[in-house]
């Protein structure tokens, strides 16, 4: 008897559920849900597994409390705010410096540092129990910083109401009063220890405006860029050390979590090519993926890594996988997805990218899209699931073919609108194998077609590829530069090429498929490669 789980995901009312399918044959077709599978019978049980969301206490969604607490959070966290408090700190102390230096002072400068200092005092109070009420008393008190901060509060409150109330004129007679009340004053410069409480504030919202608006985990004493995709796959960000940390996940406080959620159940996936870490806060249970930013993996290295989580998966039903990227977004999302894909919990590419989005977006905040983004990484899932569905998880036969023309649609308005400021850069496994200059026609001819607005560019000796390329266009007449520091590029396998041609739509580009561009690039624009047999 066998046992898989899929994923079952509701997208109108954005539910996700698992079904748990007992299979009596080793022949099992992911999509066959309660059918009959070669002359045997599946049993669905539906039961519902937690996906760990990440949210601190809480009232039930949709009740007072809720609504007013997720209208006031973002203010509180906000970077503006945090700043503000910084800066009454540091007033604050000056104030007190000044006050304890006046040997004799007027009675109205002595009222009006007085009344600033409370009015300080009041606000660090509003302060706290704000964050209590944003935070939940239970995790905001289980940060040692916390209680120190929240006694500091107090204390000087208190300390600057005896101060501001009492009379001093009176006491006058009595100088040991005068000078207890002075010197009782001195107990307010404490307040610069908030600055340490302050600082760890002023990271916190750093790191939650680079985060933007992914889903964060922010429960038990955490708060990081790290979101469960399923309740055993995690998509986080980059964990650094030194500088970075004060704006991406302090690499010590995700080992932390890992320690505590998954001791000795975890491994981490690294997908930067361009940086590493010290394994060794991870206790050396790291895999490197090198894939550059903005760019996707080769089918070979998409073989190897789900291959290696299948073992690891398969290995202790408590084992889980932490992927991440530099943002946890684009690199992560690809390999996250493939193998979404690789373990039957999506039958589609396109199903488990919306999934992946629906997952990383914290919608509470922005609607603004976190999953998958670049067309390029999004074909690669999608040739995941040819390689798995139709090739058995290997490689596809291998293809050579030589690339003959390039068309461009909708030319005009892009760049000098005829094409004659191009650049086309061809790379494969990161050698640049052709290069043509269009304004010199340098091994190319440029052919325009006014009539159909469009441009061929020929290629003089075109280079015969296989496997993954990269076409990357440059433009010396000022065209907006994206990713990669180009105005366009794509990537494609050749052992997917079918009739010689591959047509790409404006949204299939790299770049021109983000909304602000189109201003520039037109609805029907798009790039088409011809190819021959080499």
């Amino acid at each position: 008897m066998q046992t898989t789980r899929r994923v079952v995901w509701n997208r109108k009312e954005n539910k996700i559920t698992w079904r748990n399918i007992i299979m009596s044959s080793v022949h099992f077709s992911p999509g066959s849900d309660s059918k009959e599978v070669n002359g045997s019978v599946e049993k669905l049980e539906q039961a519902k597994v937690e996906i760990d969301d990440g949210k601190g206490e809480s009232a039930e969604p949709g009740t007072m409390y809720q609504d007013i607490r997720m209208k006031i959070t973002p203010f509180v966290m906000s970077f503006g705010f945090r700043m503000f408090g910084v800066v009454l700190i540091i007033v604050d102390i000056v104030l007190v410096i000044v006050d304890l230096s006046l040997m004799t002072r007027s009675r109205d400068v002595g009222d009006a540092l007085e009344t600033i200092s409370l009015i300080i005092s009041l606000f660090f109070l509003t302060d706290v129990l704000l964050r209590v009420y944003v935070e939940g008393f239970k995790v905001y008190f289980s940060s040692r910083l916390n209680i120190i901060d929240a006694c500091i509060v107090v204390i000087t409150l208190v300390v600057t109401m005896i101060y501001t109330f009492s009379d001093l004129t009176g006491a006058s007679l009595i100088p040991r009063v005068v000078t207890f009340l002075r010197s009782l004053r001195i107990i307010i410069l404490v307040r610069i220890f908030r600055l340490a409480s302050q600082k760890k504030e002023l990271e916190k919202v750093t790191r939650r405006m680079v985060s933007e608006n992914k889903r964060r985990y922010q429960k038990d004493g955490f708060d990081l860029d790290l979101t469960y995709v399923t309740d055993r796959v995690i998509a986080m960000s980059f964990p650094s050390s030194g500088k970075q940390a004060l704006y991406r996940n302090p690499i010590r406080e995700v080992a932390r979590f890992l320690d505590t959620k998954h001791e000795d159940h975890y491994r981490v996936y690294n997908l930067c090519s361009e940086k590493g870490y010290d394994p060794k806060f991870f206790h050396y249970r790291v895999e490197r993926v090198f894939i550059d930013d903005h760019n996707v993996p080769s089918l070979e290295d998409m073989l190897k890594y789900t291959a290696g989580v299948r073992a690891w998966m398969a290995a202790d039903p408590n084992n889980i996988i932490a992927i991440h990227c530099k943002g946890g977004k684009g690199r992560t999302g690809t390999l996250v997805c493939t193998w979404l894909v690789d373990s039957d919990q999506f039958e589609s590419a396109q199903d488990s990218l919306d999934y992946f989005g629906e997952r990383r977006t914290d919608k509470s905040r922005s609607s603004k899209f976190q999953g998958v983004e670049t067309p390029s990484q999004s074909r690669y899932v999608g040739y995941y699931e040819v390689m798995k569905t139709k090739f058995n998880r290997q490689l596809p036969p291998e293809q050579s073919l030589k690339i003959k023309s390039i068309r461009i649609h909708s030319i005009a308005g892009v760049g000098k609108g005829n094409g004659s400021d191009l650049k086309v850069k061809i790379i494969v496994r990161k050698e640049l194998v052709f290069l043509c200059v269009c304004a010199k026609q340098q091994n190319c001819t440029v052919f325009p077609d006014a009539g159909n607005n469009a441009v061929v560019i020929s290629l003089q000796e075109g280079p015969v590829v296989s496997g993954d390329v990269k076409v990357m266009f440059e433009s010396s007449a000022g065209l907006p530069k994206g990713y990669e520091d180009c105005p366009f590029y794509f990537w494609f396998n050749t052992s997917f090429i079918e009739d010689n041609r591959l047509v790409l739509s404006r949204e299939e580009l790299d770049n021109p498929h983000k909304a602000k561009t189109w201003d520039l690039y037109k609805e029907d624009f798009g790039v088409t490669l011809s190819f021959s047999e080499p």
